[in-house]
Order: C-alpha cells, then structure tokens, then sequence
C-alpha cells in the first residue's frame, strides 16, 4: 500500500477511515481481547528498535498495528520498528524493519532516546526500546510501500498524541521528540 496523502490526511493527519474516528473509546479489539482473556500466550518482551521518521513538514510517520492476537498493543498507532535479532547490531536491525515494513532503505540514523524495562518479576529479561530520528523527504514518504501493519499516515504531533490510541512507549517517545530542547550553538 503505498502512501495516502488524500485532502484530509494531508492537512490535518485525520485518517479517512471511519474507524478512527471512534478509535479512542473503542474497547474490544479482537487481538487485545484475546490476549487480555489467556486465549492466546502473551507476547514475548525483546530488545527493540523504532524508528521516529520525520516528515520534512513536521509530521510523524506512523504504523497502524495490525489487530491481531500474539503482538503488543494490537489496534494501536505506533512506530515502525521491531525486534533487534541475536547477533544483530540495533542500527542493523532498524534498516532491516525498515525495508521489511516500509521498502525504506537507509544509511543513517541518529539515536534519539533508549527506553530500558525491567521485566524481572514477570520472569524475563530487562530489554531495551532504542528509537532512532530519520528526517524523511516528501518524494521519499510517497515511495513508501506499507507492508506490514493495517494503515500508514504522516500525522502531526498532537493530533496523534490526542486523537488517537497509540503505544504508551512510542506516545511517549513521539511527546519526548516534539519537546525536545535544542541546545544553541556553541552552548
């Protein structure tokens, strides 16, 4: 699926789709009831990569999760990214879920913030979220092709932050970036 960039997700980030207009006050969603009720094991925490891509306007360029049992947050607006692999570097690992999720082939990325969660008294592992800030230009987004989640759309800030349900980490993340202090030159 490639981008959509229709007249009202170009200049509001408001998705044409019925569906998210009620998205905040939906409960239910197939894949998170399941989860919720034991019928499907829980996913599994893993060391992990995201990718805030940046849309040259300002924009975020968000996933939305499939809605399905067996992955975290199901039904929820988040990043592109995923699991970084044994032996994988996590730099390597976000140009892999790039191409695989998005056709997006990268050379760099600069790490923005890591996330690190304790899972211990779950019985895993501390795992980490690292997210990377890629700076995407308008002919480059138009090329993405989506290949894994259920929508793409490049949303300002705050209308992700406040109309739509996304991942607790990425929201957080997307909050963190848009609050960013940048320090001036030569201080």
């Amino acid at each position: 699926m490639a981008a959509s960039l229709g007249p009202d997700s170009e200049a509001t980030g408001i998705s044409p789709n019925p569906r998210e207009g009620a998205c905040i006050a939906q409960t239910g969603d197939a894949g998170a009831t399941q989860f919720l009720s034991g019928t499907v094991p829980p996913p599994r925490p893993q060391n992990a990569v995201a990718a805030l891509l940046v849309h040259w306007d300002g924009r975020y360029i968000m996933q939305l999760r499939d809605d399905k049992p067996g992955i975290f947050y199901p039904g929820h607006w988040g990043c592109f990214g995923g699991a970084v692999d044994a032996g994988e570097t996590p730099i390597d690992a976000l140009r892999r879920e790039l191409r695989e999720e998005i056709g997006y082939e990268t050379a760099e990325a600069a790490q923005f913030t890591r996330f690190d969660f304790d899972f211990s008294p779950l019985g895993y592992p501390k795992v980490y979220r690292i997210y990377f800030e890629l700076r995407i230009a308008d002919a480059s987004f138009r090329h993405f092709v989506l290949r894994e989640g259920a929508d793409m759309q490049a949303l300002r800030g705050e209308d992700l932050l406040l109309t739509r349900r996304v991942t607790p980490y990425d929201a957080f993340a997307v909050w963190m970036h848009m609050n960013r202090q940048v320090s001036p030159r030569g201080g």
